[in-house]
């Protein structure tokens, strides 16, 4: 039987071999959420909806969270007056995502 909880065989079940934590992990909260949802389209069941209907909604996930990275971007973009670093970027995306918080 799988660990549904630590290692869900939508998360692992890559043929790489690479669980996609080990990716995510190193990511921001929007980017590595994303990925998560892309990685998993396909794969994981759900017994409410149909395989294709869970397809798609995990795709449609993964749009949100790069929309919402795209928003967060150009809001930090325009508050900035067009001065963003890559320290800005990333270093407060891992501040709030470590968090557990969003930033807005």
């Amino acid at each position: 039987m799988s660990d549904m909880v630590n290692h869900p065989p939508h998360y692992t079940s890559d043929p790489s071999g690479v669980e996609c934590i080990q990716i995510t992990r190193h990511r921001n909260f929007n980017v590595g959420n994303a990925i998560k949802y892309l990685w998993r389209a396909g794969l994981k069941k759900d017994e409410a909806l149909n395989d294709t209907t869970k397809t798609i909604e995990d795709l449609r996930k993964s749009i949100f969270y790069i929309e919402d990275e795209i928003k967060r971007l150009e809001n930090t973009y325009a508050i900035t007056g067009g001065r963003i670093s890559a320290e800005h970027i990333t270093g407060a995306s891992r501040v709030f995502s470590d968090a557990g918080l969003r930033q807005e």
